[in-house]
């Protein structure tokens, strides 16, 4: 038996090149849930993420966005499913017009015609954390940058003394 040997592929089913390089998470993180997204539909990824800026958090701690299916060879005119709480899929068929205007406007196409209702859990949303609030700065660090002039510099350094002031233990020098 010999082996063929076989045109190198091309498109989406090859092999990624190497770069030999280390990469960012958030370089990789598109072509991870990249598939995952368009398995349920979704073209955009963006559209679970960004689902609260699309909707209003009110309608967004009620449902969530659960796949759009679109006919046979079009990109347009689909169905998105949205999974909602319990009482709260009543008040969201209400707003349905109002969800397929913004879900449009996000595409920046027709790409959702009719919206359909599941009701079921909607995972909660973690809340953005809060920056804590500044710590003063220790006096023995405080007096050397008084001699700084450049204001973005200065708040710089001062926010720096100020998170070495509130750490505990010494810093590690070598």
């Amino acid at each position: 038996m010999s082996k063929r040997l076989r045109a190198p592929q091309t498109g989406p089913a090859a092999e990624p090149v190497r770069s030999n390089r280390s990469r960012q998470v958030s370089e990789l993180l598109p072509h991870v849930g990249g598939a995952a997204f368009r398995r349920f539909g979704f073209v955009q990824s963006s559209i679970v993420t960004r689902w609260p800026e699309i909707v209003g958090e009110r309608l967004a701690a009620a449902s969530a966005p659960e796949s759009i299916k679109f006919p046979m060879g079009k990109k347009q005119d689909g169905t998105l499913t949205l999974v909602a709480r319990g009482a709260h899929a009543v008040m969201i068929q209400h707003v349905i017009p109002e969800i397929i205007e913004r879900v449009n406007r996000f595409f920046g196409y027709a790409a959702v015609a009719k919206v359909t209702i599941r009701q079921g859990e909607v995972a909660a949303r973690p809340k953005p954390r809060v920056a804590a609030a500044p710590q003063p700065v220790p006096a023995e660090l405080g007096q050397s940058l008084k001699t700084i002039e450049d204001p973005e510099l200065k708040a710089v350094l001062e926010a720096l003394a100020a998170g070495i002031g509130a750490s505990s233990g010494l810093p590690i020098v070598k």
